[in-house]
């Protein structure tokens, strides 16, 4: 069917239809199948004005829960949600590993460890698919970091690639099977081949589509494809988003020149055809100005709901780690509460998600304040206090404030201006946020905005202006801040399209308001498939008390509170997609508020709202501490069941919490001469901090929960039949019982993790990588039995001279326990290979 095709139409079906839509063919029955952006809940198309969804906690917080069934239920939602909007592909998960903390989609990935990292995934993965929704595991592969992005080359050698970047991406495709996997912007020196990733031969053809076996189709990052002839031949079947692109005529003639074989375009059609049957977008043929037939029916899934609420809420709580609790202060006796002081910016202004292509418009957010609030008895008093921004821009300008020109509607003009200087059509908003894709017409160069700004108290008052692209902005027909990048689409793979830099300005008022007339002059930029657009903020701070007054003013309402509930963190100008982090840095008003918070009442809370590591030199020094990450739109109530104890923070870090800057193992990732060395090889994260044995903040793996636990004995089970070689990445390996016993007074979740040491053989090694774990739930004062798999590839180290896995004969530990740091039991097995099977056994029976 395929074969008779003609050669324009196969290749029209390789580059995307839209910004998140495949083309159709009647002749080969496809129908248009749809992708959208996902991490964090499913965004949808745009296509549905002011649309909102199922906002989930980020990445890592459902990693902090260690929680294989907890992920998988977590991706049948997302695979619910994807099916009310119509959408077949969810661009997620992301398996990508957080080698730098200041990685500024750290929040998006899933951990530091590739194990950890693979098994989650997988489980993501099989909840989408399961229910007949396609996942796109990306980004392939070393895709890191934010810096230079679309640019820069990942060093690594061989080794270490296929050890730690790889592996998680071979373990989602053994265990899971994900129907679409993204090649990442970045490229990959990989020391036989160095090129972008969507031209790498070597990686993509070779390890994903050859020695993996992947049937399933390679897209694009979106417009990250370059090239025609290289990407077409290194594996890439599909550019994205559509319908312009590198492809198209230019694919055609290197078919036409022999340089691409007419064989590589249909094979990739096949997938695509593979694609769509899978999500049940294939039919019968068709036949163009005929009513295509109809899709296979599937049942609707019910409204966004209460059920859905509870599961996000679930998830929060179980990811939220208790980090430190002395003298068990939490959870709080509700009975002895009178009042109850919630302190700290982000008390005041929760960070739910992370900047970039994983925003989801959330159907409901839940604030700290409301969560509590509902959860405490009318009697408790709850007050509020910000105790200074720590955020680096003002807030975008109250309505309010701003008038059209004709002085009578309130907000912002926009005049939309073609090339010859005509206004050929004209809109007011009440915001000072102008953004976003597909709301400029089609015959406007410019878009001019215009409005009168009244400024009213008395004091001091900034206004910022950001604007992306060329553009001049003029304050009371005064020039103060102007822009000439025409770079087009990389302002969006760049993240400054929605968060430019801005312009201050400073303005005092006396006894008499001040009037502005402000005129904005933007050049639309042309952002390819993204569509054509143009950026422009406009925020105002008006005086009001300094940080010192706001950090007094909480202090002393903590020293009158029964407890104090200080929420510190970052925000969507610290963690987004588009930039890295410069450091690990609270802002020093947070440091100054959590301090002066403590010494004001002895029973003081922490809570860090943040997706990726930061600094908390005084964390030793509060009596209760937890991370409660990007938690989503349920944060509100899972912050108030856990303070409370309606439920258990029982999440563990998925990452090492340095306790100083220098201690950091990758401090950044920027690129130097277009290249990023990987010189760490495979101790990332807390095998690097094992390697040099300094002491981090907290451990990976570490939290405390609302129990206390006895490792009492662990054993392995000796195997019914030997291993075959090779085995796939979570096949063979051993089975180990771990009995425990909850030894205080509330039921709890403990994840049991075993760590594993191997052989002194000359080769540098890790010194205890994970090798399995399992969660479990255990009834307080009862033992339990965990059953743990560590599979034949923990025994296994790449040897890229024969280019197969080999297996470490001799006696390895298992060291078992409840963090990378806290490791209770021993465990010794004995591994033998005979070229063809490997046996692990016990070393008690080893023969």
């Amino acid at each position: 069917m395929i074969r008779g095709l003609d050669l324009e139409s196969k290749v029209r079906l390789l580059t995307g239809a839209s910004l998140w839509a495949l083309p159709e063919e009647p002749r080969l029955g496809l129908h248009s199948v749809v992708t959208s952006d996902g991490p964090q809940g499913v965004r949808g198309t745009g296509k549905t004005p002011g649309e909102t969804g199922l906002l989930a906690p980020a990445p890592s917080a459902m990693a902090a829960a260690w929680d294989i069934t907890l992920a998988e239920r977590l991706g049948g939602l997302f695979a619910q949600e994807a099916r009310r909007k119509h959408v077949d592909v969810v661009l997620a998960p992301l398996v990508n590993l957080q080698r730098t903390p200041v990685a500024g989609r750290h929040f998006e990935c899933l951990s530091e460890d590739p194990l950890l990292t693979g098994v989650l995934g997988a489980a993501l993965v099989r909840g989408l698919q399961g229910n007949g929704v396609a996942a796109c595991l990306k980004h392939f592969v070393a895709n890191d970091s934010e810096t230079d992005r679309t640019r820069y080359r990942a060093r690594i050698d061989a080794r270490t690639l296929r050890e730690v970047y790889l592996a998680p991406f071979e373990r989602v495709l053994a265990d899971a099977g994900p129907w679409t996997v993204m090649g990442a912007y970045s490229g990959v020196d990989d020391g036989v081949e160095s090129a972008p990733m969507l031209e790498h031969h070597r990686l993509v053809a070779g390890v994903l589509k050859g020695e993996w076996s992947y049937d399933g189709a390679v897209i694009s990052d979106w417009a990250a494809t370059r090239t025609a002839a290289p990407a077409a031949n290194a594996g890439l079947d599909l550019v994205m988003p559509g319908p312009d692109g590198p492809w198209g005529d230019a694919l055609l003639e290197a078919v036409r020149q022999g340089t691409v074989d007419e064989a590589v375009i249909d094979d990739k059609v096949m997938r695509l055809m593979r694609l769509a049957a899978r999500v049940g977008k294939l039919t019968a043929p068709w036949t163009h100005g005929e009513q295509p037939p109809r899709l296979p029916d599937a049942a609707s899934p019910p409204a966004v709901g209460e059920a859905d609420f509870a599961t996000l809420r679930e998830v929060a709580t179980r990811g939220t780690v208790l980090l430190r609790n002395e003298a068990g202060l939490l959870p709080l006796d509700v009975g002895r509460l009178t009042r109850v002081a919630l302190i700290g910016p982000n008390a005041v202004q929760p960070y739910l998600q992370g900047g970039g292509s994983a925003f989801v418009p959330a159907v409901r957010t839940v604030t700290f304040k409301d969560g509590l609030r509902a959860a405490l008895p009318p009697h408790v008093e709850l007050t509020v206090h910000r105790g200074g921004s720590s955020r680096r821009h003002a807030p975008f300008i109250d309505p309010s404030r701003t008038s059209a020109p004709d002085g009578i509607a309130l907000g912002v003009r926009a005049d939309f201006v073609d090339r010859d200087g005509n206004v050929i059509a004209s809109e007011v908003r009440c915001t000072g946020n102008w953004g976003g894709f597909g709301w400029v017409p089609d015959r406007a160069e410019r878009v001019v905005l215009t409005s009168r700004i009244t400024l009213v108290e008395p004091g001091t008052h900034v206004l910022e202006f950001g604007c992306a692209g060329r553009f001049t902005v003029e304050l009371d027909e005064e020039t103060i801040h102007t822009g000439d990048d025409d770079r087009g689409v990389e302002l969006v793979l760049e993240s400054s399209h929605s968060h430019p830099d801005t312009h201050r300005h400073t303005v005092q008022v006396s006894g008499t308001p001040r009037e502005l007339d402000l005129r904005i002059d933007l050049h639309v930029v042309d952002g390819d498939g993204y569509g054509r657009f143009v950026t422009a903020h406009l925020r105002h701070q008006p005086p009001g008390p300094t940080v010192e007054q706001e950090i007094a003013d909480a202090a002393d309402a903590a020293r009158h509170a029964d407890v104090a509930v200080v929420v510190v963190g970052t925000n969507e100008e610290v963690e987004s997609e588009g930039w890295d982090r410069t450091d690990l840095t609270l802002t020093d008003q947070q440091h100054r508020l959590v301090r002066a918070v403590n010494a004001a009442n002895p029973r003081t809370v922490v809570v860090v709202n943040a997706g990726a590591p930061v600094l908390l030199p005084w964390a030793q020094h509060v009596p209760a501490l937890l991370w409660a990450w990007l938690p989503g739109q349920e944060a509100g109530h899972a912050l108030a069941d856990v303070l409370l104890g309606h439920a258990e923070p029982a999440g563990r870090l998925p990452w090492t919490l340095p306790a100083r800057a220098e201690d950091v193992p990758v401090p950044d990732a920027i690129p130097m001469n277009g290249v990023v060395e990987y010189t760490e090889g495979i101790h990332v994260g807390y095998r690097a901090y094992d390697r040099t044995g300094i002491e981090p903040a907290f451990a990976f793996g570490h939290g405390l929960g609302w129990t206390t636990w006895s490792y009492d004995s662990a054993e392995a089970q000796e195997p019914s039949a030997p291993a075959s070689l090779p085995a796939p990445a979570g096949g063979g390996g051993l089975h180990i019982s771990v009995t425990l016993t909850n030894t205080g007074t509330r039921r709890g979740h403990e994840v049991v993790q075993a760590y594993l040491e191997t052989p002194n053989d000359g080769i540098d090694r890790a010194v205890r990588p994970l090798a399995a774990f399992t969660t479990l739930a255990v009834p307080a004062g009862e033992t339990a039995t965990a059953t743990l798999t560590v599979a034949l590839r923990a025994f296994q180290t790449w040897n890229d001279q024969t280019r197969r896995w080999i297996t470490r004969s001799g006696r390895h530990r298992l060291r078992i326990g409840r963090s990378s740091r806290d490791l209770r039991l021993s465990l010794d097995v004995e591994v033998e290979e005979d070229g063809t099977t490997t046996v692990i056994r016990p070393a008690q029976l080893a023969t």
